[in-house]
């Protein structure tokens, strides 16, 4: 496995829309080692989207565990680790508004309204078929990375340039 280069804005390839995954093989499972590989190694986040590594199918990793470990007032269901393929949403409801960041924009966070609640089909890395609801955080970093299928970032949903903080570092 691989920690691969993750692509940051303002780079156009992040634009890209990304293809369906139609082969569930060796060549995918090694990719989604690389990406767990990756994610895992970066600074800390709850998800990663194949774009950014510049492999432009349509796959995200998930996983808000270590958030709501750090937030245990954080409201969100919990699925733990996610690989999700081909994901789409087929049913959203309630919306709620929410600070973001992202590996592809590690300078910034930004407000971004979401629904509150999802529910997905997708496919695992063995093709096989998934049905998931999620609520709260969850479903916020899940609408976050499948933006990035369809070449959106979050700071094409930010509500406005108010809406857009410089992230705090820490020395």
């Amino acid at each position: 496995m691989a920690v691969l280069q993750v692509l940051v804005y303002p780079d156009e390839r992040l634009l890209q829309v990304s293809k369906p995954v139609d082969t569930f093989d060796a060549t995918l499972a090694d990719f989604l080692g690389d990406l767990e590989e990756t994610m895992d190694a970066g600074p800390p986040s709850v998800g990663i989207a194949a774009p950014q590594v510049a492999y432009f199918q349509r796959i995200v990793l998930v996983d808000v565990s270590s958030m709501l470990q750090a937030r245990p007032k954080l409201k969100s269901s919990n699925h733990g680790r996610m690989v999700l393929i081909n994901p789409e949403i087929v049913e959203r409801s309630g919306e709620v508004i929410g600070r973001e960041g992202c590996l592809s924009v590690p300078d910034y966070t930004g407000n971004v309204a979401r629904a509150q609640s999802i529910r997905l089909q997708a496919r695992g890395p063995d093709g096989s078929q998934i049905e998931l609801s999620c609520e709260g955080f969850e479903a916020r970093a899940i609408q976050h990375e499948i933006d990035h299928l369809d070449g959106k970032l979050f700071l094409d949903r930010v509500m406005s340039s108010r809406e857009l903080f410089r992230r705090k570092t820490y020395k």
